[in-house]
């Protein structure tokens, strides 16, 4: 099992829509986040001192092949509607890795 963070900003004129969304994820999108070995999910909000509202989540993945779960992920076409809903609340890092929407964080502890 291998554990990742990362973080996005999320548009404050989109904050009570992306919650909305969050509050009653479609079930479909649940089912493909288990099926591509995602466990342990969890979003949070936090308005930081810039004035500017972050996203940070947090999933262990428990699968064999982390990217080909993620291309299908990617291919299913329920997962590219709900990101037609979602992306549009969020604002990516300037500093993001090329290809990433959700910028990488590195984990610096973690206890049992």
């Amino acid at each position: 099992m291998k554990r990742y963070g990362s973080v996005i900003g999320v548009k404050e004129e989109k904050l009570d829509e992306y919650k909305k969304l969050h509050a009653a994820v479609w079930p479909e999108i649940l089912s493909m986040i288990k099926e591509c070995n995602i466990q342990n999910y969890s979003i949070y909000l936090r308005k930081l001192p810039d004035g500017n509202h972050y996203l940070f989540s947090y999933f262990e993945y428990a699968g064999e092949d982390f990217e080909a779960d993620m291309a299908k992920m990617a291919a299913d076409e329920m997962t590219q509607k709900w990101w037609k809903e979602t992306d549009p609340c969020q604002q990516p890092l300037v500093d993001r890795t090329d290809g990433q929407w959700w910028a990488d964080m590195e984990e610096v502890f973690h206890c049992d």
